[in-house]
């Protein structure tokens, strides 16, 4: 569904990524990890058409979307749930909801998706994004990605700044959205988390892949095990 081949992007004329090559089948949960600054927020941003791409092709469905506007990506039907979340602090969970079905999807439909999924956001329906906790806003912006009726949810960091029990319903969420039929790509830095719930995994380290495999693999690895999940 997704293929990453020869990329290279970054900030300005200063290459963030190096000769990424990645591939995200249909039906699966692909999770990214490594440390912080190795590059895993700025490759979605490459994908979903908000960081320049220098060389390198992504395609996506079949269809070349190398430096495609974001908003035509989205109509595509692949969108990126943003680290830190990014919902609308001054409208309702509703409202940030309906902000989401911007592509004409069948409003109803992906309401009672999201409901479904989290049921909390229903009972808050009408309360401000703003006043909502940290794990709210997080599944609020989880729900508001799956309001295009995307085929790919690229997400970003879900776990960052959430308590640990609440770190845990987000990733098993991930796990239950492509249980549903859609494709996940995975950015997470809770590397131990994230591996079980995946089906595949890549590891960055300073913008380049170095490690790719199933995620029993990965997480079996005595390397991987020292740098990302020891303690």
């Amino acid at each position: 569904m997704l293929t990453i081949s020869g990329l290279v992007s970054g900030y300005g004329k200063v290459p963030a990524l190096h000769e990424i090559d990645i591939e995200v089948r249909a039906g699966e949960l692909v999770t990214i990890i490594g440390s912080n600054g190795a590059g895993k927020s700025t490759l979605l941003k490459t994908v979903s058409g908000l960081v320049k791409v220098m060389r390198g092709r992504i395609e996506f469905d079949g269809h070349d979307v190398t430096n495609l506007r974001p908003d035509k990506i989205v109509r595509r039907g692949l969108v990126h749930c943003p680290e830190g979340r990014h919902v609308f602090p001054d409208l309702s969970a509703h409202e940030n909801l309906r902000l989401g079905a911007h592509t004409g999807s069948n409003f109803a439909d992906r309401l009672d998706e999201v409901y479904t999924l989290f049921p909390r956001i229903q009972e808050r329906a009408s309360q401000l994004a703003g006043s909502m906790s940290g794990g709210e806003q997080q599944m609020l912006a989880i729900g508001r990605s799956l309001m295009s009726d995307p085929s790919l949810v690229m997400l970003d960091e879900p776990s960052l700044g959430l308590a640990p029990i609440v770190v845990e319903q987000v990733l098993a969420t991930a796990a239950q959205i492509r249980d549903s039929g859609r494709t996940v790509l995975l950015v997470e830095q809770n590397a131990e988390l994230a591996l079980e719930v995946a089906d595949r995994a890549y590891v960055l380290e300073r913008g380049s892949v170095v490690t790719e495999g199933s995620a029993d693999e990965i997480a079996n690895s005595e390397s991987i095990q020292q740098a990302y999940l020891a303690g």
